[in-house]
């Protein structure tokens, strides 16, 4: 029986694209830098998750992706990359601003209460994700939050779950789950650490060979049958 549940966020358990969306349109009011097309949202979002990929595989630093990704972004459009560090920081803050739950997160999460311990792991920077638990309610039902920035070592890294281990107390590897929506930070993070892995497959992607999903899902409702 699981004891204790990893959260992702982003992707997982609030809609991360809705508010990626949302900020980036508000600040390219704020840069006068014209408007942002579904078009250029799409070349945006695929080069950020090429910058989070080599995070993830040690190859570029935190800062590096902060604001290589806008960089990049930038003069590939032909705006000024120059304004890639300050278009950061507030975009930081404007992530937090759109808080879309994914299938009723908060009332999931709130009805998992007292019968399991739950944790948010994230990739994700502190002022944004602090400012999305805050508002979404979802930090207040949490039992901890464990951020990358604050322990120093991103998802997958066996290093982010030890730390996180060492926080909580005992850990039954076989009563753990960590529920994902990424399979290059969550489920391989579970890999590594030994835990078991439920991959949130909400638009029925095809499950690679190359990693061990013990659970897929498609909505989060569907925890309640782990337990």
């Amino acid at each position: 029986m699981i004891q204790t549940i990893l959260w992702d966020v982003d992707g997982t358990l609030l809609d991360f694209l809705a508010a990626e969306e949302a900020a980036i349109r508000k600040l390219f009011v704020e840069f006068d830098m014209g408007e942002c097309s579904d078009e250029m949202l799409t070349r945006y979002s695929k080069i950020n998750r090429s910058y989070w990929e080599r995070l993830e595989r040690n190859e570029i630093t935190k800062q590096q992706v902060l604001v290589g990704r806008f960089k990049e972004f930038f003069a590939s459009e032909g705006l000024d990359a120059g304004v890639a560090e300050e278009f950061n920081a507030k975009y930081q803050y404007a992530l937090g601003d759109t808080i879309v739950p994914r299938d009723n997160s908060l009332e999931i999460v709130r009805k998992l209460q007292g019968k399991v311990r739950q944790y948010v792991v994230s990739n994700g920077t502190i002022i944004a994700q602090n400012k999305k638990l805050r508002l979404s309610g979802l930090g207040a039902l949490m039992d901890g939050i464990f951020l990358s920035e604050e322990l120093g070592v991103e998802k997958p890294n066996i290093e982010f779950f030890e730390k996180t281990f060492s926080s909580i107390g005992q850990v039954d590897p076989l009563k753990t789950i960590i529920i994902g929506d990424s399979l290059s930070s969550d489920i391989r993070g579970g890999n590594n650490a030994g835990i078991l892995t439920c991959w949130y497959n909400p638009s029925g992607k095809e499950a690679p060979e190359n990693l061990r999903i013990d659970y897929e899902i498609g909505d989060l409702h569907q925890v309640f049958d782990l337990l």
